[in-house]
């Protein structure tokens, strides 16, 4: 087991060297522009231009810029952004942000969970009923509808049908309502959709049909063998879902006004703001693949079939 976390974890490690360097490098390629304000990009000279790059380092040879990138990074400082938050440092404007994505996604995926994943055992217990029916239109609707039209109902109609605020307001935990209910709706699809489809699949196997021939309860084995084998796709994924919340939703922080991450890296690149997008891609990388390495743990526990060991022993 300890061998077989030490080399996940290599690989995690070197996948994120992999990717510091790439991002890094790409990053130099992008218009020095983006190093400076507007006013200062209208208003220097040449000369001084060159000079405040010089001073940023941004002049220095690559390996010397990799050098001083990689300390900075390991001492927390992930540089300052110019264009889109002028003189703020990085992580101070990430820390502002991300508390308000990561507890609304929590929320939301904690929502979708407790709800979608019964859905779709109720739906492959009563195939043709009338549970699965209602699933299937729920699933088919929000599958077929635009997202963008799904949200603007929900945040213009249920907050005249119940009297919520349309907007999202940190201290009124009333606002977190309608938000909350747009971001986990199509999550809770999501897992009703795949949860049946595995204990379908997993109904039809031979070993299935098997004890129940021997006699096995009906419970027992839906519980001790077909939903515990059809969880484990949706398991790996959970770690990597909860990571990414921290880059929010773009259209459902937009409608709610909500000052989270969502669409941070589509307007850092908008602006030009070349240490701001990478940090973002960075963060956003290294969060993958933390959330890869973390489902392959996640699964060894669920399933008990699986042993971390080496596939050479």
């Amino acid at each position: 087991m300890t061998r077989y976390l030490l080399s996940k974890l290599g690989q995690a490690i070197v996948t994120i060297v992999l990717v510091v360097l790439v991002v890094f490098t790409l990053l130099r390629f992008m218009p020095t522009a983006g190093y400076f304000t507007r006013e200062q990009y209208t208003t220097m000279s040449d000369a001084e231009k060159t000079a405040y790059l010089r001073n940023m380092g941004v002049l220095d040879p690559m390996p010397v810029q990799l050098k001083n990138f990689v300390v900075d990074l390991f001492h927390g400082d992930l540089g300052r952004s110019i264009t889109l938050y002028p003189n703020m440092q990085i992580a101070d404007v990430l820390g502002e942000k991300i508390q308000y994505s990561l507890l609304l996604n929590f929320i939301s995926w904690f929502v979708a969970a407790i709800i979608g994943m019964p859905l779709g055992l109720a739906m492959a217990k009563n195939k043709s009923g009338i549970v699965d029916g209602f699933g299937m239109v729920y699933i088919v609707l929000v599958r077929s509808i635009p997202s963008i039209i799904i949200h603007f109902f929900i945040q213009v109609y249920l907050s005249k049908l119940f009297n919520l605020p349309m907007l999202f307001y940190m201290e009124q935990p009333i606002s977190w309502i309608l938000p909350i209910v747009s971001m986990s709706i199509g999550s809770i699809a999501g897992y009703a959709t795949w949860l049946r489809r595995y204990i379908v699949d997993e109904e039809n196997k031979d070993y299935i049909k098997f004890a129940r021939v021997k006699g096995l309860p009906s419970n027992f084995i839906m519980w001790r063998h077909v939903f515990r084998n059809a969880i484990v796709p949706i398991a790996i994924n959970i770690p990597s879902d909860f990571l990414l919340m921290l880059s929010g939703s773009l259209i459902i922080e937009s409608l709610y006004a909500i000052p989270g991450t969502g669409g941070l890296l589509i307007k850092s690149i908008t602006a030009m703001d070349n240490p701001l997008v990478q940090a973002l891609v960075l963060l956003y990388g290294a969060l993958s693949v933390l959330g890869v390495f973390l489902g392959d743990i996640v699964v060894s526990f669920v399933d008990p079939r699986i042993k971390l060991v080496d596939a050479n022993n």
